[in-house]
C-alpha cells in the first residue's frame, strides 16, 4: 500500500480520473442545461451566457492556479479543484433560479482550470522529457473516452433519475477523485520552494509558439462544432443522430490515437510532430467540402480528426520541454498558459466560424481558415526550445 501511494503510475491513473471526471461534468451539462434554464424562465440568450459563463473562469483562474501549485504543492490545489467540481455539480442539481446556475458553471470552469494545468504539471513533475508525451497521450486518450460517454450518460440519467440524477453521479465521482489525491503522497518540487518565474515564462518564444499552435488547434476544433452540423444538413440532408455519429467517430479514433502519438513524440519529438499535424489538417479541412456521401464524410473527419489529435498530445509534452528550456522548474506556470490558450481557442473559434459561415458559406472558411494553420507551422519551424536542463523526478 505504501509503495501504491508512492507509484507514478497511480498518481497518472488519477490524474486521468479528474480530467475524465471533469470532462464528464462539462458534457452532461450539454443535453441537460438548456432544459433546465428554460424551466427557470432562461431566454436562449441567455441560455447562450451561460454556457459562455464557463470560459470565464477558466481563463482568469488557469496561470494563478498554476503559479499557486508551484509554490505551494500540487497535492492541495488537485484536492481543492476536485471539491469545487463537485460543489458547482451539487449547485446544478439544486438550483432553483438562474443565478445560482449561473454560480455553478463559473465555479466548474475555475474546477476545469485546477484540473488540467495541476494535473499536467503533476505528470511533468513526475517524469522526464522522454516519458511526458507518452503519460499525456494516456490522459488526453481517457479524456476523449469522456467526451463519447458524457452527453450520451447525462442524458439517461436525466431521463431515468430527473434533473439531480447527472449531476449527483458527477459530483460523487468527483469526491473519489479528491480523497483519492488525499490519500497519494505526492512529493514536494524544487519550483515550490522558488519564487515563481511568471515573466520569465512569458519571453521564452518556444512557449509563446507553443501557446499559438494551442490557440490554433484550439479554435479549429470549436469551429467545426456549431457549423458542420449546418453545412452537412444543408448538402446531405442528414440529422442530428447521424450529425452526432460523426463526431462519434472523431472521438473514438482520437482516443485511439492519443497514446500512439505520445510515445512518437517522446521518439521523435513535440515539435516535429506538431507541424505534421498542423500541415495534415490544414490540407484535411478544406476536403470537408468535398463529402458527397455520408461513409465519406465520416472517412473525412476522421481523418482531420487524425491530424489534429497529432498536435493535441505532442503539444503537451512540447510545452514542459519548452518551460524547462528557459530554465524553469514552474510548469505549473506552462500548464497554465496552455489551458488559458486553450479557453481562448474554444471562446474565439465559434464567434468567428459563425460570422464567416453566415457572410461567405462553409468553403470559403475552411479555406480561409486552412492558411492560418499553414502560418503558425512557419512560426512553430523558426522555433527550437533550447535543451532542458538535468531535471530530478522523485
Amino acid at each position: 500500500m505504501t509503495r501504491l501511494r508512492h507509484s507514478r503510475g497511480v498518481a497518472v491513473a488519477l490524474v486521468t480520473f479528474a480530467t475524465f471526471t471533469d470532462i464528464v461534468a462539462y458534457s452532461v451539462a450539454v443535453p441537460v442545461l438548456p432544459d433546465l434554464s428554460r424551466k427557470l424562465g432562461a431566454s436562449p440568450t441567455m441560455i447562450g451566457l451561460l454556457f459562455a459563463s464557463f470560459g470565464v473562469t477558466l481563463l482568469t483562474v488557469s496561470i494563478p492556479m498554476g503559479a499557486m501549485s508551484d509554490r505551494i504543492g500540487r497535492k492541495i490545489p488537485m484536492v481543492g479543484g476536485l471539491i469545487a467540481l463537485a460543489a458547482s455539480t451539487l449547485l446544478f442539481a439544486f438550483s432553483d433560479g438562474l443565478p445560482w446556475l449561473f454560480a455553478a458553471r463559473l465555479v466548474q470552469g475555475a474546477a476545469d482550470a485546477i484540473t488540467w494545468v495541476v494535473g499536467f504539471a503533476l505528470i511533468a513533475d513526475r517524469y522526464g522529457p522522454d516519458e511526458r508525451g507518452r503519460v499525456s497521450g494516456i490522459v488526453m486518450s481517457g479524456t476523449s473516452a469522456a467526451v463519447m460517454v458524457g452527453p450520451t450518460i447525462g442524458g439517461w440519467l436525466y431521463e431515468v433519475g430527473g434533473i439531480r440524477a447527472p449531476f449527483l453521479t458527477v459530483a460523487a465521482l468527483a469526491t473519489v477523485g479528491a480523497l483519492g489525491f488525499l490519500w497519494l503522497d505526492i512529493p514536494s518540487t524544487r519550483a515550490a520552494a522558488e519564487h515563481v518565474p511568471l515573466g520569465r515564462v512569458l519571453r521564452s518564444r518556444p512557449v509563446l509558439v507553443c501557446t499559438a499552435v494551442v490557440i490554433a488547434i484550439s479554435s479549429t476544433i470549436s469551429m467545426l462544432e456549431p457549423v458542420l452540423p449546418l453545412f452537412l444538413t444543408e448538402k446531405l440532408g442528414i440529422g442530428p443522430a447521424r450529425i452526432g455519429l460523426i463526431f462519434g467517430s472523431g472521438a473514438v479514433a482520437s482516443a485511439i490515437l492519443h497514446p500512439i502519438y505520445g510515445r512518437l513524440a517522446d521518439r521523435w519529438g513535440g515539435r516535429r510532430l506538431m507541424m505534421t499535424g498542423l500541415i495534415m489538417a490544414a490540407c484535411m479541412l478544406p476536403l470537408l467540402n468535398l463529402t458527397w456521401t455520408y461513409p465519406a464524410t465520416i472517412a473525412v473527419f476522421v481523418l482531420n480528426t487524425m491530424a489534429i489529435a497529432l498536435v493535441i498530445t505532442p503539444s503537451l509534452a512540447f510545452m514542459a520541454e519548452s518551460v524547462a528550456g528557459a530554465g524553469v522548474g514552474s510548469f505549473g506556470v506552462g500548464y497554465g498558459l496552455y489551458n488559458m490558450a486553450w479557453g481562448a481557442g474554444l471562446l474565439g473559434g465559434p464567434a468567428i466560424a459563425g460570422f464567416v459561415f453566415e457572410h461567405a458559406g462553409f468553403a470559403r472558411l475552411t479555406l480561409l481558415w486552412s492558411p492560418l494553420l499553414v502560418v503558425v507551422t512557419i512560426l512553430l519551424a523558426r522555433v527550437q526550445s533550447a535543451p532542458p536542463p538535468t531535471e530530478e523526478h522523485p
